[in-house]
């Protein structure tokens, strides 16, 4: 479909991108798959071309880029299935913390690494007994003189081994009432002493993934370490990127649908059944009509968002609607692509297998599916 959203500019990048992509990350995709992580190499390279983070202001090491550029990176890496790679995790989820509510010496200090590659970061939200119910968390940051002592446990936690910095969601005061006005977020380098990175996990899809559990033991980090002006901003501060979050996981969805139905329309041209190719049968082309109707519907609505987003309109809802149908609808499409490849689509030499494990994961994070339903349902008056 044609979409008016993007200029010439922003197709010159897309090409750009495409290139690179075809360059330094194809080449590398199974050894990454074969290792369960992708080097760091990959991220200086992508940070020295202007691809991290395009969005950050010039002073911070960016190119002051509008979030479609960003949009474009995320189809771009969804178009390949490059799942391990998390550049939308650390450059539109987690850095957008620091330049949103970092002071100017957390800006100056750390993002001009972000953007250069040089610093990966993670956030540190979900715990072993709180996952969507965040004001469940039980990791601690006990002030101490001019430091914060953090105990804890995470899990789930994306970028897990590579990264330089995480943010992590701590109590700040666990007796607050309601209880998330005591949630701070607070900065945590690598290296610092009782900041463990204890177990890399495996997982069904997007296994070129570092995810990983970490453990906090009496970790001290300096109090200016604190992310905003004040304690007990955390909560908020997570509430107010959800939008941008779950855009991030609404765009990867919607590209996958492409990728994925061009790749099985491809192959049921180039594949013969009872001597014929097996696009020729009614069942199965009507089966692609669907789908690529769906998908047609779904990118209108992704791309309406998109430009809403980019002039700062609250679309808290619509987005949560947008990861929820999208994963879903997605999920349903990449299975049936998966079927017209017959017994080929179950053997990883195949794309579509690949796509299959990945595609899973895209209706739990960020918020599940009913989660986001029950979000959709209390700002419909529910």
């Amino acid at each position: 479909m044609k979409r008016e959203i993007f200029t010439e500019e922003h197709e010159i990048f897309r090409d750009a991108f495409r290139k690179f992509l075809e360059k330094e990350v194809l080449p590398h995709q199974e050894e990454w798959l074969q290792a369960g992580i992708v080097t760091r190499d990959i991220w200086k390279k992508t940070g020295e071309q202007g691809f991290v983070a395009p969005w950050l202001p010039e002073e911070y090491g960016g190119v002051g880029a509008d979030f479609l550029y960003s949009a474009i990176e995320i189809e771009e890496m969804a178009r390949i299935a490059e799942s391990g790679f998390n550049l939308s995790l650390h450059g539109e989820i987690v850095v957008p913390y620091i330049e949103t509510f970092g002071n100017e010496q957390q800006k100056a200090k750390w993002l001009p690494g972000c953007a250069s590659g040089d610093i990966i970061t993670a956030v540190a939200m979900s715990e072993p007994d709180a996952g969507s119910d965040l004001q469940a968390i039980k990791t601690t940051a006990t002030k101490d003189g001019d430091a914060y002592v953090i105990n804890g446990q995470k899990t789930f936690i994306s970028n897990g081994i590579l990264n330089d910095l995480v943010i992590v969601a701590t109590m700040t005061d666990p007796k607050a009432e309601p209880r998330y006005t005591g949630m701070s977020l607070i900065i945590v380098e690598d290296g610092t002493p009782g900041y463990n990175k204890v177990r890399k996990l495996d997982k069904m899809g997007a296994r070129s993934q570092d995810t990983a559990e970490l453990f906090f033991e009496d970790c001290r980090v300096p109090k200016e370490n604190l992310l905003g002006p004040e304690e007990g901003q955390g909560f908020i501060q997570l509430m107010q990127k959800l939008q941008q979050e779950r855009l991030v996981i609404a765009i990867t969805a919607m590209a996958s649908m492409w990728a994925v139905l061009d790749a099985t329309k491809q192959y049921c041209q180039e594949r013969s059944a009872f001597g014929k190719p097996i696009i020729k049968f009614q069942n199965t082309r009507f089966k692609l009509v669907e789908m690529y109707t769906t998908a047609e519907i779904c990118q209108t609505f992704c791309d309406r968002l998109l430009v809403e987003h980019v002039k700062g309109t609250d679309v808290v809802t619509e987005t949560s609607m947008a990861k929820y149908f999208f994963t879903e609808e997605a999920k349903k499409i990449v299975d049936q692509c998966l079927q017209f490849f017959g017994g080929y689509g179950y053997m990883d030499e195949y794309p579509i297998s690949r796509a299959y494990r990945d595609i899973r994961a895209t209706t739990i994070v960020g918020g599940s599916t009913e989660i986001m339903k029950e979000i959709i349902g209390r700002s419909l008056g529910m």
